[in-house]
């Protein structure tokens, strides 16, 4: 082979490559620039629609970070469940990433809808006007298909129209606003005080151990649904993190299933679940418990694994961004951001 004619073919592979990737056609990470006070940051309704009550509570929420407040033109649309339709919210998610002005958007809601989006998202547009997004539940497809197709880091957190508990506001502060090296996020008291009444919210640990890994997941209706799509979640190495709510221990071990075979969890580095509120079997249901499907899906995988983390459908969310590298102590049921999210 002619070795000059060969290294001159790479280099013109390389050139051909799309923006943002590489050989291994991985893209290259994208932090976003950390927000400060009195950004402008935009609202959007991506998936379900939103009255105008939980509106007025997002624009006080984030009122309260120092953040002044853009809604999205299409954000009080209806169609059926959506807010709006598929176009109109497309068009909100596009305008507010290539708004100059917009600072980061901010999620009002989840809700069914996003999933729908995916395939007409400008990908590029995105690529070349990076900043935070940040919501959770259905949001899921979106910080999952961004991650995936950009490299951009999402955020995993409370969508607008949340409480913004004490501890809340504490990691939106402390993740989205500074740069800083490593965050420990610990377990919420109140989350711990509510577990003496309901065990979905009491911390253990299904497998001891540590693990390193960039942090990958959402909510695990949705990582089940992108599976066999090019958005599917991809768990070697990773540590995901996953929660859900309002879905029978069948059905919790149905999609965990799915995930073990799609995903192949078996590589993960480490498992972090978060709460899976309203997930108990019913009083007269033939079924396992939420914990003993949890431990009959999770524990023989090998990998740490650890339960009651403070994110999910619950008052007092963390913030984890997706795409960034953390270690999980499930002995501990601690997990550490090492490196900063924003830039």
């Amino acid at each position: 082979m002619n070795r000059r004619n060969f290294k001159k073919q790479i280099a013109g592979l390389a050139l051909a490559l799309p923006l943002g990737k590489g050989l291994t056609d991985q893209p290259v990470t994208i932090k976003p620039q950390r927000l400060n006070k009195g950004d402008i940051v935009g609202v959007i309704a991506p998936g379900s629609q939103i009255n105008e009550k939980a509106l007025e509570k997002g624009k006080r929420n984030l009122e309260s970070l120092g953040l002044e407040v853009k809604f999205a033109k299409n954000i009080r649309a209806k169609r059926g469940f959506n807010a709006g339709t598929d176009e109109q919210r497309l068009e909100d998610l596009h305008t507010m990433f290539a708004d100059r002005n917009i600072a980061a958007i901010w999620c009002a809601r989840g809700g069914y809808g996003c999933t729908r989006l995916l395939p007409q998202i400008d990908y590029n547009l995105i690529r070349t006007n990076p900043k935070a997004l940040i919501g959770y539940s259905d949001i899921t497809a979106l910080l999952q298909a961004i991650q995936v197709e950009t490299g951009l880091i999402g955020f995993h957190a409370a969508v607008a129209s949340s409480d913004f508990t004490r501890y809340t506001k504490r990691y939106l502060k402390r993740i989205l606003f500074q740069d800083k090296d490593e965050t420990v996020i610990e377990l919420a008291k109140p989350n711990q005080r509510k577990g003496k009444r309901d065990t979905a919210f009491q911390a253990r640990t299904i497998r001891q151990g540590i693990a390193r890994g960039n942090l990958v997941g959402g909510n695990l209706s949705l990582l089940a649904a992108l599976s066999g799509t090019k958005w599917e979640l991809k768990a070697q190495n990773k540590i995901v993190f996953i929660e859900d709510i309002g879905e029978k221990p069948y059905r919790v071990d149905r999609m965990l299933t799915q995930l073990r075979q799609a995903a192949a969890l078996r590589f993960a580095a480490g498992l972090a679940l978060g709460i899976f509120t309203d997930c108990e079997a019913g009083k007269n249901d033939l079924s396992l418990t939420l914990q003993e499907t949890l431990d009959d899906r999770l524990s023989d995988l090998g990998v740490p694994v650890a339960y009651g983390l403070s994110f999910g459908h619950i008052p007092d969310q963390c913030v984890l961004p997706v795409g960034i590298a953390a270690e999980l102590d499930a002995t501990e049921q601690k997990l550490t951001l090492l490196e900063a999210a924003v830039s």
